[in-house]
């Protein structure tokens, strides 16, 4: 006979021999027995009815069952059984005349953690403070021993309830409660049983039943245990009850103090034998509350092993491993381990990434063009912007033209020879800053733009490739999931605040028209919002200082003065900023409708953006064409490849250089580190295992060659490449206690989506400065919006923010929940906000010095989550919250 793991631990493998001899015996008695039994004592009711076939591999323990089932197995008697419960010949059966229909729902429960689950402590602490125990429960039938616990938690002072109403409450226990009269079957409606998985099929444990209902009448949950004198036989499978449990809760509870949960926690305990029979030896109810403790501690501290996923095997090469002990000097030696280690691993599968979903039986051709596509515009638009931005910011040395080409060659280069090809690089707004800053330094001291810039970008690729020999990667396994996510939802903010900015400025320039005290107005904005260049990873200011100004505004400013406000353009942009993210979230939830086929509902939600931003581009352009619209400036030049003549500064300058970077390489290093491991997050299931060390040697590469041609750098972009990911992923929906959960099953591992979307963007230069001076600037606002909203999905800092502002019966079960009691979860999703708005002071700051200083507040993150959060929160709770799951 096999036993399932944990029956092993808890009762070392003992079974109760006299419960198996029962189960034996009364799986043998005739028919004929059953009916002179109901006929003789009406009263005596079987708990459940029939046995449930499994395959003996299947090793389950806690077994729920709803609204028991009049089916007969093949361990049974040939005949019918009858409503009631008892077998019956069908002759008789067919005579009554009462048929009816019986739906019965099966499901196995896993056990109960003790050591992880904070809720089986409370739920225990709950019942011994206010305990409901009977003790040598003499009644025989079902019925009188549940009348009595429910008469016991009714007039018990402790637990009062002044709606509770007995007889409805006994009727909500039967599946006969409203039932009608030529209908009605008295079974139980909601059971939890112990089940063993044997040879023959399930086993259940004979000895103890329990019971769990829910009622309107209820103000709080209630557990009562009764002991009972004699064994009792009300049936099959219940041949021999000696202990009852009955918990009975609102309909309306948080999602870990649910009827079933609460049942768990006491059928777990229950399982075990030994414990059983410690209980039937006591003899007050103080020693039974004492058996009850030391169950509680002999489970918490000899607990089965966490479950281990199927695909755990596929899923450990993914991310960071989380050391076990602190990183010696030792881990970072010798030279180059981390990119042969990471070669190794990727160079067999390397064929694999073009042939995935091209040959074979499960191709997606439709879902990589549908990517491709998205993935085509999501890098194009921040490039167009952050082009502009360079073009202002350098006077023309960076320009669209420069951005576009360079976004392209680094994509393309990247997506042949990376180890992860579905991280996404682009231009961002700290290397805009960067930019800024140098040609700052350069006029000051009167040196060559492109050369320091050059010299710069240099000594920036010279540390990156510095840190990738000597395994520095290593490091970013100390950030935490929420030191991830606390840096992920500051991105998102920034993204909402860029648009909230560019669109207060377009309504103080066009809707008011005060074009006299417009720089005034500007200037109290500015200090107020941090307007200026905001540290984010995508598209950012470039929109709030240069975006899309068109030639008559930067050639007649005089006339600014004259001009009359243009309200329509102010509520115009508005609402197509407003359309934009209408449109785009619409069909990005489109394939959770009813509507059209599932393939269809596919193709709309992946192809959103570029609908979104082409529907309203077409709309604004043509459809308002005598609303004026601000333009970028595009200046076409001769030549873009263009070296840079380094022997023209000095040693000094060049010494500036390398100071500069240096904390340009830093903000390379985390970002190209952090926003990998986001891709790489366990739940994405990634199976071909990612090359971070390998990777950051290819992005100083690729940095070192568009410093020489004086193009902007470029490196892994957040959320552009989690949603690059999640474009690529079969995802399903799961419900779990009336909650929607999206799991990915599978993701497809291609290099031929960001291949096809560089393809493109370096196509797109044949298409400035028509068609792609369409797009006006609240579009992009609005994809902003977009992207900051489909960013959030699953921060679980975002969801723990919600979390506030739910009720608690709507709180999701998730593994924290579970887990960590709520008002510590409170506690530490305020110390993550506190650090969000440390970052947002240094990120949004008008000062650019101080964010230039930004990588390393991020870095300080590290000693903060381990050396000061411990000192408030419990180790073993903030474990449990960083956990993946």
């Amino acid at each position: 006979m096999k036993l399932g793991a944990a029956a092993r631990v808890m009762g070392d493998g003992r079974q109760d021999r006299r419960e198996n001899q029962r189960s034996n015996v009364s799986g043998g008695l005739p028919p004929k027995y059953w009916v002179w039994q109901r006929k003789n004592n009406q009263r005596t009711w079987p708990a459940t009815t029939g046995r449930l076939e499994a395959p003996s591999s299947q090793q389950s323990k806690l077994l729920s069952s709803t609204t028991n089932e009049s089916t007969i197995s093949s361990w049974e008697h040939p005949s019918v059984m009858s409503q009631n419960g008892y077998l019956e010949d069908a002759a008789e059966n067919e005579s009554t005349g009462g048929c009816g229909l019986l739906h019965t729902s099966r499901k196995y429960l896993k056990l109960k953690n003790f050591k992880e689950e904070i809720r089986a402590h409370r739920d225990l602490d709950g019942f011994l403070a206010r305990a409901s125990i009977i003790l040598n429960e003499t009644a025989t039938s079902l019925d009188d021993v549940l009348r009595a616990m429910v008469h016991r938690i009714a007039h018990d002072p402790n637990n009062f309830e002044p709606d509770c109403n007995l007889d409805l409450l006994m009727s909500m226990l039967f599946t006969d409660a409203g039932a009608p009269m030529e209908g009605k079957v008295h079974l139980l409606s909601d059971t939890i049983r112990g089940v063993t998985a044997t040879a023959r099929g399930v086993q259940y444990q004979q000895s103890w039943l329990c019971i769990i209902s829910t009622s309107k009448s209820l103000q709080r949950r209630h557990v009562c245990i009764s002991r009972l004198v004699r064994p009792q036989n009300w049936g099959e499978n219940s041949c021999e009850v000696r202990f009852v449990i009955l918990v009975l809760t609102p309909p309306k509870m948080k999602s870990t103090k649910t009827a079933t949960e609460v049942g768990r926690t006491f059928a777990t305990m229950f399982l075990d034998i030994s414990f059983r029979q410690k209980l039937l030896k006591t003899r007050t109810e103080e020693e039974f509350k004492e058996a009850l403790v030391l169950q509680r501690q002999l489970l918490t501290m000899v607990n089965q092993a966490p479950t281990v996923s199927l695909k755990s095997h596929s899923i450990s090469s993914v991310s960071f491993q989380r050391p076990h002990k602190p990183l010696q000097p030792k881990d970072f030696l010798p030279v180059g381990k981390g990119i042969r280690e990471d070669l190794a691993r990727r160079i067999p599968v390397y064929s694999m990434d073009f042939t995935d979903g091209i040959i074979g039986k499960n191709k997606a051709v439709g879902k990589y063009i549908t990517t491709t596509l998205f993935l085509y515009f999501a890098c194009l638009l921040p490039t167009i912007a952050f082009g502009s931005l360079n073009d202002e910011n350098t006077n023309g040395a960076i320009d669209v033209q420069k951005t576009v080409a360079g976004q392209s060659i680094g994509g393309l280069l990247y997506a042949l020879f990376s180890g992860q090809p579905l991280v996404v690089l682009l231009t961002t707004a700290p290397l805009a800053l960067y930019i800024n800053v140098i040609r700052g330094i350069c006029d000051d001291y009167d040196l060559d733009f492109n050369t320091f810039y050059a010299w710069t970008g240099l000594w920036n690729s010279f540390f990156l490739v510095l840190y990738a020999l000597f395994n520095l990667s290593l490091i970013m396994s100390l950030f935490k999931r929420s030191t991830e996510e606390i840096i992920a939802l500051f991105i998102s903010i920034t993204f909402v605040l860029d648009a909230v900015k560019g669109m207060v400025k377009i309504f103080q320039k066009y809707y008011y028209g005060n074009v006299g005290n417009q720089q005034i107005h500007y200037n109290f904005l500015k200090s107020l919002l941090g307007l200026g260049t905001s540290l984010n990873t995508s598209f950012h200011t470039t929109l709030n200082t240069s975006l899309l100004a068109s030639p008559s505004e930067l050639t007649t400013a005089s006339s600014h003065s004259t001009e009359s406000p243009h309200r329509d353009t102010a509520v115009l942009s508005l609402l197509i900023m407003l359309g934009t993210l209408w449109l785009g979230y619409t069909l990005y939830q489109f394939k959770k409708s009813p509507y059209l086929h599932p393939y269809m509902r596919e193709i709309l939600s992946d192809c959103a953006l570029p609908i979104s931003v082409l529907t309203f581009s077409l709309i604004c352009s043509y459809g308002f064409q005598e609303i004026k619209m601000s333009k970028f400036r595009y200046n076409p030049r001769e030549s873009l490849f263009k070296v840079a003549e380094m022997h023209s500064l000095t040693l000094g300058a060049i010494g500036s250089a390398m100071g500069l970077g240096f904390l340009l390489s830093m903000i390379f290093f985390i970002e190209q580190n952090l926003v990998a491991a986001l891709a790489n997050a366990p739940e994405n299931r990634l199976a071909k295992g990612t090359a971070y060390h390998w990777d950051l040697l290819l992005v100083a590469i690729i940095n070192a060659g568009l410093s020489m041609f004086g193009m902007p750098w470029i490196h892994a972009a957040y959320p552009h490449s989690p949603m690059h990911v999640r474009a690529l992923a079969l995802v399903e929906e799961r419900v779990e206690n009336g909650h929607i959960y999206e799991t990915i099953m599978n993701v497809r591992e291609t290099r031929l989506t960001t291949l096809g979307a560089s393809i493109l963007v370096g196509f797109s230069l044949l298409m400035l400065p028509f068609p792609l001076q369409w797009i006006p600037k609240p579009v992009l606002y609005g994809l902003f919006l977009y992207i900051a909203l489909t960013s959030i999905d699953a921060n679980q800092l975002f969801e723990r923010l919600a979390l506030l502002l739910k009720d608690q019966a709507s709180y999701p079960p998730t593994h924290y929940i579970r887990r960590v009691p709520q008002r510590t979860i409170h506690y530490f999703t305020g110390l993550q906000v506190l650090q969000l708005l440390l970052l947002c002071v240094f990120g949004m700051s008008p000062l650019p010095y101080m964010k230039m200083i930004f990588p390393l507040i991020m870095i300080a993150m590290i000693p903060i989550r381990y050396k000061l959060l411990p000192r408030i929160i419990e180790a073993k709770y903030l474990d449990a919250m960083d956990a993946e799951h």
